[in-house]
């Protein structure tokens, strides 16, 4: 099998683990999408609980902790994620309102109408779409708001070789009127809708795992589970330069109703 035909669920989750806590984000995203994002959202207060599902080690969670005053509990499954996420915290002298937990987005420990915001920055997509919005609602108090960003075709149309390797990767990819449909079914009034730009995808993420690419190839010399590991990620960065044009990264934002 080429490393361009698996999916990045078929690697060793331990290389990728290590791989991605290298970077300061594990997927596409910046500080100025997580903050438009947050511009949507109203009626946050020093009460506020807001939970970071998929948090990795905390990118987007600490712009989220600098531009609101409330409680922000981190979840994310990989405990090498959470060790550096809660480093991060200390470093920001966050600490007192912000914490990392291992914890899996399938079997959350929050309590019915608990949170004010849930926030997920390219993870939803680890228990799917429609479920995660469907079964998160319950911990929204009436009111509270969610906010995602999803993979997304930005047509209907596009050439076979994009097509086959994202509905290998992800088989719930869709178009956006499509996901805002899911959002209202699930029980939400969508509020905002916007496409991550380019610079998430290429300054915000690829470019920066040029040179963690490198040393992990370097540590990691004639493995070749890590090699592949590399060469996906590197086959993944090509598809985005060459069809950027029909899907991307949306945030998708709504108010549980």
């Amino acid at each position: 099998m080429r490393e361009d035909d698996k999916s990045i669920h078929e690697f060793d989750f331990k290389l990728i683990c290590e791989y991605f806590s290298s970077i300061e984000r594990q997927g596409p995203g910046s500080p100025d999408a997580t903050l438009k994002a947050l511009s949507f959202i109203d009626n946050l207060s020093d009460e506020s609980r807001i939970a970071d599902l998929g948090c990795g080690t905390g990118g987007q969670t600490i712009v989220l902790a600098r531009n609101t005053t409330g409680h922000i509990t981190g979840i994310d499954l990989f405990a090498d994620f959470i060790n550096i996420f809660n480093e991060n915290v200390s470093k920001e002298n966050l600490q007192d309102r912000v914490k990392g937990i291992v914890c899996s987005m399938d079997n959350l420990d929050f309590q019915d109408q608990e949170l004010d915001l849930i926030w997920s920055e390219g993870a939803i997509y680890n228990v799917g779409f429609e479920r995660g919005i469907n079964e998160w609602r319950r911990f929204l108090k009436p009111g509270g708001f969610i906010a995602v960003t999803e993979a997304s075709w930005f047509t209907r149309e596009r050439p076979d070789e994009i097509d086959r390797f994202w509905n290998d990767a992800y088989p719930e990819i869709d178009i956006i009127s499509t996901k805002v449909g899911q959002i209202e079914k699930a029980g939400y009034m969508p509020i905002a809708t916007f496409m991550l730009p380019e610079k998430c995808w290429t300054d915000h993420f690829y470019a920066l795992q040029v040179s963690a690419q490198e040393k992990f190839l370097k540590k990691y010399a004639g493995n070749k589970a890590a090699e592949e590991l590399v060469a996906y990620q590197r086959h993944e960065a090509e598809l985005y330069r060459k069809y950027k044009d029909f899907y991307g990264y949306v945030f998708y934002i709504g108010k549980k109703i």
